[in-house]
């Protein structure tokens, strides 16, 4: 599949991945920051996801051979792989289908392991906006508030609200929201255990359950090169809560 991406400066390839619900330009400020100190930085909206095509089939492993078909289109050597959440996951089962091709893995906020379902309150807010009744994304946030008291969060997902084009112009998700709805187990399953000698690096946020003391001993135990860096009061979104710290230690691990 033919993702669309952002790109910006020049130098070795960084591949940034975005989370679930996420997009390319969620991204924007850390890329060119990214950019500026000699990389040249691809951002990526993954199937289902921002302006990349839409599909019935969204697993980690059509994912992965997106990311891969990606680097080859591009003719990149070498390059970094950064994904947060579930562009981590993918990021993940890259290297175990794809192995050699990338330089050095960065891990966002996220585990090898199955996760429990807890995005429910997020599908049925999503569901719950009706695009033939609404005018404008203030309708739709009222919407959400019955679902979601979170502001960050539902500023996040009102971020995917576009004007879609046809005989009726009308809003829209721009992601597939109905094969995230019904395939939504598919970005809960586990890596498959392998080992490799890449370098690694994961990030976690303090704040965050997503990789706690069992899955960095099972990083442990795949990956020999890894390095761990918790980010102080930090969350989930380790790169959009405290960008300057996660820009510290994206660059101090990628500029060795």
């Amino acid at each position: 599949m033919k993702l669309a991406y952002r790109v910006a400066g020049s130098g070795q390839p960084l591949i940034i991945l975005h989370g679930l619900f996420g997009q390319s330009d969620n991204w924007n400020s850390l890329a060119k920051h990214f950019s500026e100190q000699g990389f040249q930085v691809f951002t990526i909206d993954q199937r289902n996801h921002g302006l990349s095509p839409h599909s019935e089939v969204w697993t980690y492993e059509a994912m992965a051979d997106d990311l891969y078909e990606f680097i080859k289109e591009q003719g990149l050597k070498r390059p970094v792989l950064l994904g947060h959440s579930m562009g981590g996951k993918t990021v993940l089962f890259f290297q175990k289908k794809y192995p050699g091709l990338a330089d050095k893995l960065i891990i966002a906020d996220m585990s090898a392991r199955a996760y429990p379902a807890h995005h429910q309150s997020v599908l049925d807010a999503l569901h719950a906006v009706n695009f033939d009744a609404i005018e404008n994304r203030k309708q739709a946030e009222e919407v959400m508030n019955t679902y979601i008291t979170d502001f960050g969060t539902k500023q996040f997902l009102l971020k995917n609200i576009y004007w879609k084009e046809g005989e009726e112009k009308r809003m829209a998700w721009r992601f597939n929201l109905a094969v995230i709805s019904r395939d939504y187990d598919e970005v809960r399953v586990p890596v498959p255990f392998y080992t490799s000698e890449i370098p690694v690096l994961i990030i976690r946020g303090e704040k965050s359950n997503y990789v706690e003391e069992r899955d960095v001993q099972d990083f442990q135990q795949r990956f020999r090169n890894l390095q761990l860096i918790t980010i102080a009061e930090a969350g989930h979104w380790i790169h959009a809560e405290k960008p300057q710290d996660f820009s510290k230690a994206v660059l101090g691990f990628i500029q060795v």
